[in-house]
């Protein structure tokens, strides 16, 4: 847990919308340290990536900024403040859509505003006006027609579409991304990436994205992190300067590839220390 004396607060750390300040986490009581001395900062409004190997803390690192696991050592920041358990202002998306398959697209959307406030509060008198923001959340991702079917009923590109909606309903100023498109085939993962693209850029909130796929990380962000083995650290901070708006041809030149080689070299040195 986090000690009873709090660093001071620097000039970064107003301006950064997350802040890590040599946080470390240990599951258990002197346990071994799932990431140590990680520091970092992400501007409001970027799109980070965070790339490594297997077991390297980087999904750790997406609960400890959604408030879900506090620090063994060190503080985390999120727009200014310390975290000291859940956020509202988060939304999350995982590798498993999770959709509930008792209730229909509509409702699975719906799912946050019956628990996130100020919506909680104001659901029963304007719930027509938060089924439209469902609506036409889904028909911006190309759901239009299917708010009644269930999940059995949407393929696995469907139901992660259906995911991302429910993770922004309610306008959360961070979208946390856990390897969301790891399970779905590269057409259908490279459709995804456009789409969230253009989410993103249709409305910019702060975007923290964990994954394996390295053209995913470089294609869609702003920076890429690259962890180190368990216990998991920073080891490379890579711009990508590719232009935006960016479509999928910008995966072909040799800026992108540049990229995606520099970091699969930075994870080839991990795998071989």
């Amino acid at each position: 847990m986090t000690g009873p004396s709090r660093l001071p607060k620097t000039p970064e750390s107003h301006m950064s919308f997350v802040r890590f300040e040599q946080v470390s986490l240990s599951y258990t009581e002197g346990g071994a340290r799932a990431i140590e001395d990680v520091s970092l900062d992400i501007r409001e409004g970027e799109f980070v990536a965070v790339v490594g190997p297997s077991g390297c803390g980087k999904s750790t690192m997406m609960k400890l900024v959604s408030g879900l696991k506090p620090p063994s050592a060190g503080y985390v920041y999120v727009n200014g403040r310390e975290v000291g358990g859940p956020l509202s202002i988060v939304g999350m998306a995982f590798q498993a859509a999770n959709l509930l398959p008792w209730r229909t697209t509509l409702q699975n959307v719906m799912l946050p505003m019956e628990i996130v406030e100020p919506y909680r509060s104001t659901l029963r008198s304007k719930r027509m006006e938060y089924e439209e923001m469902a609506r036409a959340a889904l028909k911006r991702v190309g759901l239009a027609g299917f708010e009644d079917k269930f999940p059995w009923e949407l393929s696995g590109g469907m139901q992660q579409r259906a995911s991302i909606c429910r993770a922004l309903i309610h306008k959360p100023r961070l979208l946390m991304l856990d390897e969301p498109f790891g399970a779905l085939d590269a057409f259908t993962r490279e459709e995804l990436w456009c789409m969230l693209r253009d989410l993103w850029q249709q409305q910019p909130f702060t975007v923290v994205l964990v994954t394996h796929d390295l053209r995913e990380a470089v294609f869609l962000a702003d920076t890429v992190y690259v962890m180190s083995k368990r216990p998991g650290r920073i080891l490379v901070r890579r711009e990508i300067d590719l232009p935006r708006p960016r479509d999928l041809e910008v995966t072909y030149t040799d800026a992108f590839a540049s990229h995606v080689h520099v970091l699969r070299e930075a994870i080839g040195r991990v795998r071989e220390s």
